[in-house]
């Protein structure tokens, strides 16, 4: 094991980073406004990745950019044992939260907190920086802004075939979580979200008179029996414990009460919170949307997008990311969170290497619940000194077991 300062005192679970990190504060605070106001949606963030990176090189660090967005940097000495990565891309929401740093750009908003995610990662390069500075660090950290998070199926695989994880030995992230107060994490070990695919459906038939349904191929009753059977036997021909949800968000068809249109179109997403099961369910899906039209006589052409596999926490990972957690903030700071059947590519990286994703809390205690894709989210900006200081913990404590596991 390489000894250090840093590395001698992890096992002592006192908090490390709290003085490093808030001398940076106001200028994260700063930061995260100028990013808030000018948001980008997915691999358009130009302007964005310039501002990481003229900040990262104004620190003395060598950011290597990726295309057409992002970029990645290493801090540290020797080999890598750890990556953190942070998504930089923004929703094409208005936003409507009245704030005075809010969205310049007409319909585009971070509504789902990649703005804190990335300030974050800023907060930990610089935090990092100067602790390497002051006492070498005794292993590599690499951070990850990643774009194009919100764009199926995701910039993480860009990352990935770019070579963000080349030598990485572990990941982690973190997700703004409206659910939980500021001050506290959620953790999960095992699926912490869900693989969400895209299924776009564009039924014909022949039609006709309301009257003589006889003489037609009925495409609203056939629709009306594709959007409630395909679900229904998906969940009867795989495990109830795998969590396979198909869920309708669009149905289209007809412009008169008494015609029966001639074509259609629905669109949904199927999500599942077990990776062997969604590539099942994905095999399966168009035998059994052909199988429940097929008694109606309509064509059914199927567009199944395959999105992003659920994101999977391993014990050994999250356990590091909860004693950092607890040693930073407190013993009652972890919290168990639920599962959500949202996606998220960071799974993408989980298939490459084992890690964790932490929900960070943004909620003000006792105050208003929001939820994320929201035009009115709004977070608690003291998130970002608790983000920082979790996962510039988590870092050292990766550095301190892998020279460990050597």
């Amino acid at each position: 094991m390489v000894n250090s300062p840093i590395t001698s005192e992890l096992d002592s679970q006192q908090p490390l980073v709290t003085p490093f990190v808030r001398a940076f504060l106001p200028e994260l605070i700063d930061f995260r406004r100028a990013v808030h106001r000018n948001p980008e949606l997915s691999f358009r963030e130009h302007r964005t990745t310039d501002r990481i990176v003229e900040r990262l090189q104004a620190a003395g660090l060598h950011p290597v950019r990726l295309t057409p967005t992002g970029c990645y940097v290493d801090i540290g000495q020797g080999p890598i044992a750890v990556a953190l990565r942070a998504d930089i891309d923004a929703l094409p929401i208005q936003e409507e939260t009245g704030l005075e740093f809010a969205s310049a750009h007409e319909g585009v908003m971070h509504a789902c907190g990649h703005d804190i995610h990335q300030t974050v990662m800023l907060g930990v390069a610089l935090t990092l920086a100067d602790l390497d500075a002051t006492s070498a660090l005794a292993g590599t950290v690499r951070i990850i802004f990643q774009p194009a998070e919100e764009k199926l199926p995701g910039g993480a695989l860009a990352c990935i075939e770019q070579g963000a994880l080349k030598g990485v030995p572990r990941a982690f992230a973190l997700h703004c979580e409206p659910k939980v107060d500021v001050g506290q994490v959620g953790t999960r070990i095992g699926p912490i979200t869900s693989a969400t695919d895209t299924i776009k459906l564009q039924v014909e038939g022949r039609g006709g008179h309301t009257s003589r349904p006889h003489l037609t191929e009925d495409l609203i009753f056939a629709m009306s029996q594709i959007a409630i059977n395909v679900p229904a036997v998906l969940s009867r021909n795989i495990d109830a414990r795998a969590g396979v949800l198909v869920v309708w968000g669009q149905i289209e068809a007809g412009v008169a009460p008494n015609a029966i249109p001639g074509s259609g179109y629905m669109a949904g997403t199927m999500r599942c919170l077990d990776a062997d099961a969604w590539y099942r369910a994905g095999e399966m899906l168009d035998r059994v949307v052909e199988q429940v039209a097929a008694p109606y006589g309509v064509e059914v052409e199927l567009e199944h997008v395959p999105g992003v596999p659920p994101v999977v926490n391993t014990e050994t990972e999250t356990t590091l990311l909860e004693n950092a957690a607890r040693a930073e903030l407190g013993e009652e700071s972890v919290v168990l969170v639920e599962q959500s059947m949202g996606g998220e590519d960071f799974a993408w990286m989980l298939q490459e290497v084992p890690g964790s994703m932490m929900r960070l809390g943004t909620r003000v205690p006792g105050g208003i619940t929001y939820d994320l894709h929201r035009p009115d989210y709004i977070a608690d900006e003291r998130a970002i000194e608790c983000g920082v200081r979790v996962m510039a913990a988590t870092a050292l404590r990766s550095i301190q077991y892998e020279n460990r596991s050597r």
